[in-house]
């Protein structure tokens, strides 16, 4: 059964950093495309970030330049570097599975697989 559980989130303050990550399991998801979105309370879920299957990366433009999507096929793992964070970077983040081979997309309904979600707050 496929299964992606995400990790690493918590507190921080503006500025800080913290390193997501997202352990699949249940697929070869190396052939994946895979992804994260992140949604606010009262806000639709948004892309992050995205890697293929193999490593071209993505980002969304309000992230670029402070967040670095990568992936270690070995290890079942991909990654959410974020660094200079704002508040307005406060969601849940979730780690998402594409389809086998495909470019990863922007939108929510381009993924197959979803994990739980992990809180990431940015607060003083």
């Amino acid at each position: 059964q496929a299964q992606l559980v995400e990790s690493g989130g918590g507190l921080v303050q503006p500025g800080g950093s913290l390193k997501l990550s997202c352990a699949a399991s249940g697929r070869d998801f190396s052939i994946y495309g895979m992804g994260w979105f992140r949604q606010a309370p009262g806000q639709e879920r948004k892309f992050v970030a995205a890697i293929s299957w193999n490593g071209s990366t993505y980002y969304a433009n309000s992230v670029k330049g402070r967040i670095t999507i990568s992936r270690d096929n070995a290890k079942n793992t991909v990654y959410l570097q974020m660094n200079s964070l704002k508040p307005e970077d406060t969601a849940i983040y979730y780690c998402a599975a594409g389809s086998p081979y495909r470019t990863p997309t922007w939108t929510v309904d381009g993924y197959i697989y979803w994990g739980q979600g992990t809180q990431v707050t940015v607060s003083s």
